[in-house]
């Protein structure tokens, strides 16, 4: 359990911090992280992480296409959740 407990804080850590990068690279004008690395990210347990970057740097919060997909992310998960919580997987 604390393996899983680290695990997910290093995920969310670092999906943070590539998220609050991507936001600088976005204000200098320069090349970008792309947003299937931050799907990848949320994906694999970073989802915590990068709603938190997203709300305190107000990042790709005006791109519906970006939420859209940020959500079916966090429904799949909570879906995941369900089902082994339940037994079913």
């Amino acid at each position: 359990m604390k393996v899983l407990l680290l695990y997910f804080l290093i995920v969310n850590s670092l999906t943070f911090l590539i998220a609050g990068y991507d936001k600088y690279l976005a204000i200098k004008n320069k090349s970008r992280i792309s947003e299937n690395t931050l799907f990848t990210m949320a994906l694999i347990g970073g989802s915590v992480g990068l709603l938190l970057a997203m709300i305190l740097f107000r990042h790709k919060t005006s791109k519906t296409s970006f939420i859209v997909k940020f959500l079916i992310i966090i429904l799949l998960q909570i879906l995941a959740l369900f089902l082994k919580l339940t037994n079913k997987i």
